[in-house]
């Protein structure tokens, strides 16, 4: 049964799927560079390996969480971790920095796959970009200690699934405006965006202080 609690982790995950995609990366370059010379079709194709892929990474990030999540002191220890993540992620993001090892990883992706047709170019690009995996790990942690995402997999699976839906609309939205405009969406804007999820992070990290300095204030 669809309840309230998996309800709320649905709509998590599409907010956080859809922030999470902005940030320029190997899919929104590829959909950017080639979307107005191979249509919305191509662009579509390519948007859902990538979202496949994503949805894999989010999965395997929430997995482990539901034993650790049993101690408190393990859960504090987390949140303060993914607290520094999200303020170094966020610092990452507004200065458009690529994370340490992303540009190899792509590279390396590309070098041994070579993929040739759309879905496994979304996928294999999201495949080689391990800051992805990096950024779910990293907010698993307020999300299950927040409680909009519970550490059962009745939660989590609604959560992966608004995550999946999130990431697939901003690609195609991506997709179809570029195939529109006929490439007119400059990478500035596409930088602009990037930015846009960089202080959604410093925010979030924030909430994320403010709630670590409330629990030792108690104490």
């Amino acid at each position: 049964m669809f309840g309230n609690a998996q309800l709320a982790a649905a709509v998590t995950g599409l907010i956080a799927g859809f922030v999470a995609a902005l940030p320029g990366g190997p899919v929104n370059a590829t959909l950017l560079g080639e979307a107005a010379r191979k249509g919305f079709r191509w662009a579509a194709f390519v948007a859902l390996g990538a979202t496949v892929m994503e949805a894999i990474y989010c999965t395997v990030a929430l997995a482990g969480f539901a034993q650790l999540f049993r101690d408190r002191w393990i859960r504090a220890a987390m949140e303060l971790i993914s607290f520094l993540l999200m303020l170094w992620l966020g610092v990452k993001y507004l200065r458009g920095c690529p994370l340490p090892g992303e540009e190899r990883a792509e590279r390396f992706v590309e070098e041994h796959f070579h993929p040739h047709t759309a879905f496994w170019t979304g996928f294999l690009r999201v495949l080689g970009n391990p800051g992805i995996l990096l950024l779910w790990l990293t907010v698993s942690a307020p999300l299950f200690g927040s409680g909009w995402v519970q550490p059962v997999w009745s939660s989590k699976w609604p959560f992966v699934a608004g995550v999946a839906l999130g990431g697939l609309l901003w690609f195609l939205l991506l997709g179809w405006s570029v195939s529109l405009g006929r490439g007119r969406l400059s990478s500035s804007t596409h930088q602009r965006l990037s930015h846009i999820s960089g202080w959604v992070l410093l925010l979030f990290a924030v909430g994320v202080g403010v709630r670590l300095v409330a629990r030792l204030a108690e104490q």
